[in-house]
């Protein structure tokens, strides 16, 4: 299938190319061309404005430079008109025919449809979730899940060899707490005197899952762990709490090839070789005080030493920071940076040349480090692309539900499938860019209606289904079927149809998959009236029109299901 944009871009090059070549065009360096659809789909099906871009360049009028241009456009069979209009637009014009044969290209290609080789033999990494095994997921952790899927598949339609990794943070003093936290209820649930914290006490966490641990650990060990410290009971939640994750994000249909653990960073040397060598380049020293405090950044959060005692700075203004990091605390445990920039020495040097990291809008600050660390070590952070999501609220009849995982007052994911659907909620978590809020409305998401997006474009799929099935019971096939009997309406989807291929290539580029839920509800917005206007199985269409509208159909019916498996999302056949 064709990237009709890009074709359109390669015939405006070779074009000012020719003109300069014949004398028409005066030599210049070449421009950006863009092409896009203009603005009236009277005025054609792609337009390209270079004309205007170079005439200070050239000294010319721009109509002039656009019919230079346009007479050395060599027009390909998939263009019948090519047309200059004020103040110096080139305007191009499918042609029809050959539009009409995009049925069986379609058809041809199946669920690979727009499959496309840009980045063919690159390999690509995208880091996702890798929420600390502490409580279940629930919504806002579980956007990031959405968006990294969407990317890994969108990487992969444009030929990307693409690895899912979770990176398993099973260190530090929050999992300390989650050990602490399932002993207190462990005692409790043998009934022996224990405080239980307050709701206030940040270093407890509330949720009732834990109070599940503890009787099925009682059930399990009995009392033998009453004189245990919290070790074996972070082990225990962390194994149950992980097991509980991965089974909710199958339910999403998001699944991860690379579990990568923390403490495989401390066990291997890691950590303290990454100290060692950023010292060696001169990196690091050793203080109670920063020598370059600087400020803290919007929403960045403090981990200065406040005079604790001598702690090991990062020297992070030499290469661009606003000031200096500590990487180890002067208590002896790292920050989150050490560990981190280890980690993506460990990435980078498994030979991707592409790594994608979906983060928190709390880690803001933090992997701006990461990559200072990276570039002292001698590595590209360029590789590295950081998309930080921003947070989610859940809201209920115009209100928002307050959420937070240490008090346990929140709605899991989990429980937002079970009262929607796994569709539902990867959509509405796609379908704004993720560096804008996004308000998750349960009352839209569980209506059953064309007001809720996901009903909407699925009923699209399951139209082009039914008439397949309801075709085939007549006994009605699409065999040897005359494209040329298809009509405007038709062609109105197959345009829109082919601007999958750039919308797959534009979200691989831009690492922008909110684009393909855009693209999906604009693709269902243009078919359902065709569908109310183009009738395949009625009785009084001639046999061949009826056999073109439903090879017609056959072919929307796989461009949907392309794009929602794009979207993670399952193609139902009946609704």
């Amino acid at each position: 299938m064709k990237l009709l944009p890009l074709e359109h871009r390669v015939l405006i090059e070779k074009a000012i190319q020719a003109a300069q070549a014949a004398g028409d065009l005066p030599a210049f360096e070449m421009p950006t061309i863009e092409i896009r659809p203009p603005k009236q789909a009277a005025q054609g099906d792609y337009a390209c404005a270079v004309a205007m871009a170079l005439a200070k360049p050239t000294g010319k009028n721009p109509l002039d430079i656009a019919n230079a241009i346009a007479n050395h456009i060599q027009k390909p069979d998939f263009v019948s008109a090519v047309e200059v209009v004020k103040p110096g637009f080139i305007n191009f014009r499918l042609n029809e025919s050959w539009l009409q044969q995009q049925v069986e290209a379609i058809i041809t290609e199946g669920d690979r449809v727009f499959q496309l080789d840009t980045f063919k033999g690159k390999r690509a990494q995208v880091e996702f979730v890798s929420a600390n095994p502490t409580g279940p997921l629930h919504v806002g952790r579980s956007r990031g899940a959405m968006v990294g899927d969407t990317i890994a598949r969108i990487l992969e339609a444009a030929g990307y060899t693409v690895e899912r990794e979770y990176y398993f943070n099973n260190a530090g003093v929050q999992m300390t707490n989650l050990g602490n936290s399932l002993r207190i209820r462990y005692l409790e649930a043998l009934g022996l005197p224990v405080e239980v914290p307050a709701s206030d006490n940040t270093t407890f966490y509330q949720g009732e899952y834990l109070k599940d641990f503890a009787r099925d650990l009682v059930a399990e060990q009995g009392n033998s762990l009453v004189e245990a410290d919290w070790q074996p009971f972070k082990e225990y939640a962390e194994k149950r709490m992980f097991g509980i994750i991965k089974q909710t994000l199958a339910r999403v249909n998001v699944s991860h090839d690379v579990f990568f653990n923390e403490n495989s960073l401390y066990d291997d040397g890691s950590v303290t070789h990454t100290a060692e060598v950023l010292e060696k380049a001169g990196y690091i020293y050793r203080s109670a005080a920063s020598q370059n405090p600087g400020e803290n950044q919007p929403g960045e959060h403090d981990e200065e030493n406040a005079g604790k005692g001598v702690a090991t700075w990062f020297r992070s203004t030499a290469l661009g920071d606003a000031k200096d990091r500590v990487l180890i605390k002067s208590d002896g445990n790292p920050t989150y940076s050490l560990p981190d920039i280890a980690y993506h020495i460990n990435k980078l040097n498994r030979g991707f040349d592409l790594l994608v990291n979906i983060l928190g809008a709390d880690h803001n600050a933090q992997y701006k480090v990461v990559q200072y660390g990276v570039e002292a070590l001698g590595f590209d952070p360029s590789i590295i692309h950081v998309i930080i999501i921003q947070l989610v609220k859940m809201v209920r009849n115009g209100k928002e539900v307050k959420m937070s995982t240490r008090r346990g007052d929140y709605d899991t994911l989990d429980d937002l499938i079970d009262q929607t659907s796994a569709d539902v909620v990867r959509y509405m978590l796609l379908a704004r860019s993720p560096d804008s809020h996004l308000n998750f409305d349960l009352d839209l998401a569980v209506k059953q209606s064309n007001e809720n997006p996901v009903y909407y474009i699925h009923n699209a799929h399951v139209r082009c289904a039914g008439i397949a099935r309801e075709a085939a019971k007549q006994g009605i096939t699409d065999d040897g079927a005359d494209l040329g009997k298809l009509g405007a309406a038709e062609l109105r989807f197959l345009r829109k149809a082919l601007e999958l291929g750039d919308v797959i290539d534009s979200s691989a580029h831009e690492l922008a998959p909110h684009r393909i839920a855009f693209y999906a509800h604009e693709l269902a917005t243009v078919f359902h009236p065709i569908y109310d206007e183009v009738r395949a199985l009625q009785p009084d269409i001639d046999p061949a029109t009826q056999k073109a509208r439903l090879r017609f159909y056959r072919a929307a019916q796989v461009i949907f299901k392309r794009v929602l498996t794009l979207m993670g999302m399952s193609a139902p056949e009946r609704m």
